[in-house]
Formats: C-alpha cells, sequence, structure tokens
C-alpha cells in the first residue's frame, strides 16, 4: 500500500472548491480567463491595505542582533501583548498575552487546538453548512466530526447540537461570520449556546470546549457586532487569521486565543504551545508576527464587497434566486433551482460560470458564490445565471 488508507479516502473526498477551481484551471485554458466566471474560491482579491507595506520595509531595514535566531513556540511575546490588548478591547473581557498564541492561519491554529484536547474517538459537533475541512482537521488528531443542521434562516440550531452531545464530546466548533452562509450568529444565540454547553459539560463530566473559527470576523455588513464567546462561555478558544482582514491569505499567519475563565489554563495554554512545535509548524511566520503584531485592528477597506454583495444578490433575486442575504464574508449560498446542486453547477460550468455545489458543506440543495472578484466578472455572469434557472424551470415573479 503506497499511501495510507485515511488518505486514500479523503483524497476521494477531497474539498469540493478545489475541485471547482481546477475546473475553473481547465476552462480558463480552453475559452480564456476573460470569458469564464469563477466563484468557486474564497481567494481575497483586495490589495492588502498601505500600511501593511509600509511596515514591511521598516522591518527589514531594522538591524536587531540576533533577529533570525530561534524564538519562543508560542510566538514573539511582544506581539502575542500587542494583539492581546487589541483583542481583550474588541471581545469585552481581558486576555492577557500569555493566552494568545501565534499560529500559521486559522487552519493551522485549529490543528494545534484539536491535537491538544482530543483523544482517540472523541467527537467535536458542528452546524451544517460549514467549512468541511474541519473533518479533516479533526480527524488528523484521532477525532470524529459530527453534524447538526442549522436551521432555515442558517442560525445554529442549539436544540440539535444539545441532543448530540454525549461523554465523548470534547469541542463544539463554530464558524462566524460563517463559510460559506455569511451568517453572523446573533448575541442571543450565542448565550444560548453557552447556557446549554455549561449544562452538557456537567451532566457529561468533562469540559466542552467551545472553538470558534473567526477569519471573517471584519468582514461584516451594516456594522453589526460580532458576539463575543468569551463573554458567554468560560471555556472557549477563539482561532482567527489575517487572511481576509489583511488579505494576505498566501503568508499564512494567525493565533488563537484562550478565554481568560477557561478551566485549567495553564495545562491548556501549555499543550497548545507544545503542539504548535510537535506538528511542525515550530512557531508562525517570523516576519508576519512582527508585521500583524504593528498592525492590530487594521484591515482593508470592506465597502468593495459591499458594493460586490449587492451586484450579486440583486441580479440573483432578479432573476428568481431564493438565498438569505449574508450579513458578512463574501459569500453567497442560493439555493440550487430545481433541488439537485450537482445538476444545477454542472449547467453553470456549461455557462463558464464556475460555484461550488452545497454538498461541499454538507447542505446539499444549495450553491456558494464566492464573489471576491471583480465588479466586471459579475455583471459577465449574471445573464448566464438568468439563462440556467429558465431550464430549470423556476422564473421570476416579474420576469
Amino acid at each position: 500500500m503506497a499511501i495510507a488508507d485515511n488518505v486514500r479516502e479523503s483524497m476521494k473526498s477531497s474539498s469540493w472548491v478545489r475541485a471547482m477551481f481546477e475546473t475553473g484551471i481547465r476552462l480558463k485554458g480552453e475559452h480564456g480567463e476573460e470569458n469564464v466566471a469563477d466563484f468557486s474560491l474564497g481567494n481575497p482579491d483586495l490589495d492588502p491595505p498601505p500600511e501593511f507595506h509600509r511596515e514591511i520595509r521598516k522591518i527589514i531595514d531594522e538591524y536587531v542582533p540576533g533577529l533570525h535566531g530561534y524564538m519562543p513556540n508560542g510566538g514573539y511575546p511582544d506581539v502575542r501583548a500587542a494583539i492581546a490588548s487589541h483583542i481583550s478591547s474588541e471581545y469585552g473581557v481581558n486576555i492577557p498575552g500569555s493566552n494568545v498564541i501565534m499560529s500559521c492561519g486559522a487552519g493551522g491554529a485549529l490543528n494545534v487546538i484539536f491535537k491538544s484536547i482530543l483523544n482517540p474517538g472523541d467527537n467535536v459537533l458542528t452546524c451544517t453548512p460549514c467549512f468541511m475541512e474541519y473533518r479533516a482537521y479533526v480527524s488528523n488528531h484521532g477525532g470524529v466530526l459530527k453534524f447538526a443542521e442549522s436551521k432555515d434562516d442558517f442560525d445554529l440550531d442549539v436544540g440539535g447540537l444539545e441532543k448530540a452531545i454525549d461523554k465523548r464530546t470534547a469541542a463544539v466548533i463554530i464558524n462566524m461570520p460563517n463559510n460559506p452562509s455569511g451568517k453572523l450568529y446573533p448575541e442571543s444565540t450565542i448565550a444560548e449556546l453557552g447556557e446549554m454547553l455549561k449544562h452538557k459539560s456537567r451532566e457529561t463530566g468533562r469540559t466542552i470546549y467551545l472553538v470558534s473559527d473567526e477569519p471573517y470576523r471584519r468582514i461584516v455588513y451594516g456594522g453589526k457586532p460580532v458576539p463575543s464567546i468569551f463573554r458567554f462561555y468560560p471555556d472557549s478558544i477563539v482561532a482567527s487569521s489575517y487572511s481576509k482582514e489583511l488579505s494576505i491569505a498566501g503568508e499564512r499567519i494567525g493565533w488563537m486565543a484562550v478565554g481568560p475563565d477557561v478551566s485549567e489554563t495553564a495545562d491548556l495554554l501549555n499543550a497548545l504551545i507544545l503542539c504548535t512545535r510537535i506538528l511542525g509548524f515550530v512557531n508562525a511566520p517570523a516576519l508576519m508576527q512582527r508585521v500583524v503584531g504593528r498592525l492590530p485592528g487594521r484591515g482593508v477597506d470592506i465597502e468593495p464587497y459591499v458594493r460586490r454583495k449587492n451586484l450579486i444578490c440583486g441580479g440573483l433575486k432578479e432573476s428568481g434566486y431564493e438565498f438569505t442575504e449574508p450579513d458578512g464574508t463574501f459569500y453567497l449560498f442560493p439555493k440550487a433551482p430545481g433541488g439537485d446542486d450537482m445538476a444545477f453547477v454542472k449547467a453553470l460550468q456549461e455557462e463558464l460560470v464556475l460555484v461550488v455545489p452545497g454538498r461541499g458543506f454538507g447542505a446539499p440543495g444549495y450553491f456558494r458564490i464566492a464573489y471576491c472578484v471583480d465588479e466586471e466578472v459579475i455583471k459577465r455572469s449574471l445573464p448566464a445565471f438568468t439563462r440556467v434557472i429558465k431550464r430549470f424551470g423556476r422564473l421570476p415573479t416579474n420576469p
């Protein structure tokens, strides 16, 4: 056997996002990039803010003896302190610098977290639709990802999560704003979730962690507040990155923060730092740590995303598509006309429009549009969306 069985199985069910992205490369080669509308990959296309480039130049020109030697595995102490100071204000709790650990993006942070808290056979719960690579992150460390369905408006179904919890449940993971739905969970839902997890932790006799994956936290529309999980549940951990808020996805820089009231704080922090090292990350990228440590709270101007959201939502609504308008992110998750997301996605491909089927996020019957693309791509795609919905017999009420 050349490769491991579980890896072979993962290859068979590899990310639908990447599969559609590869299809897009093929279609662009055949028809020309200017003729393909590719909404498959959530790759932010905005430039980082000017201060990002300015700080890189400053850092490169600085001379500090020993600058390129080993660092603490948790990251540079001054960077951790700067980030902790900022998120303490943002999350409404006092988070010391020691509770922040730098990571290789949010994906790296989640792998470190699950390595730290999972025993073989433990399970982690989440609500669909969700980012399905959570399954790989959990199984990497001997766990099993289990699912509950969200409500019709994509809010968390706290009751459904509660029914799925058992004595092997180590954590619940949420993603807000959510990829792929763009849903921002209201504070009332997070409060309900926190009370439920307190009750179930007492009932099962083990700490059930609440892990919140928040790389889109700063891409929220209309000034809506993002709830702080730390205020509603003590055993909480946040994983985040600068991929979207600074538009530096390729730099793989992020952080994880442990709530100030988490159980056995010292043990958990030591475990996270150890796992950062032994998983092979060793530490987060040094140059990027120095840069983001000087830019707390800075981010891209999200106004282009607002315009694109309005453009794609307006066009699809006029054509008769059904969807819940996103609260944040740069994704739209409409229902697939006819109900068969694969058939609908294939029909769009014939029109040289690339989207991702909802089953790639655990939600068959929907499809995801990543509208982090030029507005001209959206405008060019709208007639194709109209033609395809007509083929599936779903016409607008007032054509």
